[in-house]
């Protein structure tokens, strides 16, 4: 396990808050339900204003030290725009609340190293906007993701259990699933939501109260806990997709002008499983272009048109919605279902 302690030029003060991590799984053989209450140790959680605070093995990233952490953001309207706050890091011996308010861009461009790394997964539900607003903030690409989001639903279609292709499980909803957490309640999650209706710039507020602290930390403390049973899960091929589909989600809201040469490339499929013949596809991210003012006859009356295109495909269709980028649909999957969903859209397109 990596120290999480950071630099000696620079200790942390003592932390003024603790937390529970749920301890690693015991073994793939115990089947029953999780219950991760029964089995925590407390951890410390910093908060960070100077890069100096962080553990040097996340600041400079390297094979012999690869690091799994799970990983979030809070902000306001988090996107290309929106205000990034608090960036959560999970390690297996503390949570780091890095406070982009107080120690601002020169803290978070101090992440880049890290965030962009192969040596360091980043475990996270949902990575899209986050993503979103590191890169067009602070020009980081982020890389090397594990997101449950994508995890759980492999899981659930190579088990054999049959869901809507838009059917993307919450984060609180994950915690309550007893297959990974063992029923947890997140009763905080709802008090600051109710907050955040009251005051959208709760995330703003300095300094961080206990509420927001514990808040934040509840996002990522969970996460390596759900990270190693979902890998005791996965078999080679939904790694795979696990891999290539979290790059892609990094890339989905994410548009440039150079159809994103410049970041990392995308996962290959191993040889092992086109050893049969019978691999899986290459996939892509398509983003398409919707005349300015249209995007509403694309969606269709409550969603119909484009749920029409859902059910033809076996592709993942995203649109900006409220937050942008507007005007595009974003289309994930396998090549020739991009394809066709791709034609359906320009057909859609067209008939206006």
């Amino acid at each position: 396990m990596a120290s999480s302690s950071p630099p000696p030029s620079s200790p942390p003060s003592s932390p003024s808050f603790l937390t529970h991590l749920p301890l690693h799984p015991p073994s793939s053989s115990d089947q029953g339900e999780k219950r991760v209450e029964e089995d925590e140790s407390r951890v410390p959680i910093h908060i960070v204003t100077a890069a100096s605070q962080l553990p040097v093995e996340f600041l400079e990233p390297s094979p012999q030290s690869k690091l799994v952490i799970g990983f979030d953001c809070e902000g306001v309207d988090l996107c290309r725009k929106g205000t990034l706050c608090i960036m959560q890091l999970a390690f297996p011996d503390a949570v780091y609340l890095v406070d982009a308010i107080e120690g601002g861009e020169e803290l978070i461009k101090a992440c880049k190293h890290a965030l962009e790394s192969n040596y360091i997964t980043k475990v996270i539900h949902d990575c899209k906007r986050d993503s979103e607003a590191l890169f067009f903030q602070f020009g980081i690409k982020l890389n090397n993701v594990v997101d449950t989001q994508i995890a759980y639903s492999l899981i659930e279609d190579q088990e054999g259990r049959t869901r809507l292709r838009d059917d993307y499980i919450s984060f609180v909803g994950l915690l309550a699933d007893p297959r990974y957490c063992g029923s947890i309640s997140y009763v905080e999650k709802e008090e600051v939501r109710d907050l955040l209706r009251q005051d959208p710039q709760f995330w703003t507020h300095r300094p961080l109260s206990e509420l927001m602290v514990r808040a934040a930390a509840d996002d990522v403390r969970f996460l390596l806990y759900i990270y190693h049973q979902m890998m005791e899960k996965l078999n080679e091929r939904s790694l795979w997709y696990l891999a290539v589909r979290g790059a892609l989600y990094c890339r989905c809201f994410c548009v440039n002008s150079n159809d994103f040469a410049d970041w990392p490339s995308l996962p290959s499929i191993p040889d092992s499983l086109n050893a049969d013949g019978n691999g899986p596809e290459e996939e892509i991210l398509s983003v398409l272009d919707v005349p300015p003012g249209k995007m509403g006859r694309v969606i269709g009356k409550r969603g119909a048109t484009i749920l029409s295109i859902k059910a033809s495909c076996n592709a993942e269709i995203h649109t900006g919605g409220p937050k942008g980028p507007p005007d595009k649909v974003f289309i994930i999957g396998p090549v020739r279902e991009v394809r066709k969903a791709e034609a359906m859209f320009r057909g859609r397109i067209l008939d206006m």
